[in-house]
């Protein structure tokens, strides 16, 4: 091997740990930053623990919006067309939600497994549908 070879494979040497530490770097803030949900068959299959906070996702089950007398809790039932789970939110909801409407909610679960969210966003209308969540 000539000098030029191997500044070359020393130079290879240095930049290989180098860009896998970036990698490495880079793919641990993502793992933090992504806000991924369970839909509620999911969250039937996994043991989650009461008190942990959960993300879900799904549909607002038609006519299962309740408001208490006073207007500031509200119960509504997610579903996936498979299961369901019950939803009590104390608060204000956003303007997009509404039965039959897509939304993600934030909470823990509670004793009766029962999800008391702190955190409701709704989602816009989807065009895009799979086969298995479609109407027919």
């Amino acid at each position: 091997m000539n000098r030029k070879q191997k500044n070359r494979l020393l130079g290879i040497f240095i930049a290989l740990p180098l860009i896998s530490i970036a990698i490495g770097l880079i793919l641990f803030a993502l793992k933090q930053n992504i806000n991924l949900f369970y839909t509620p068959s999911q969250l039937n299959a996994l043991s989650v623990q009461p008190k942990q906070t959960i993300r879900i996702g799904g549909y607002v089950k038609m006519h299962s919006v309740q408001y208490d007398k006073s207007g500031e809790n509200i119960s509504f039932v997610i579903t996936d067309r498979t299961h369901d789970m019950d939803v009590t939110f104390k608060g204000v909801l956003p303007n997009l939600f509404r039965e039959g409407q897509t939304v993600v909610v934030t909470g823990k679960l509670n004793q009766q497994h029962e999800l008391m969210a702190n955190q409701v966003l709704a989602k816009h209308d989807e065009k895009y549908m799979p086969k298995a969540l479609r109407k027919e």
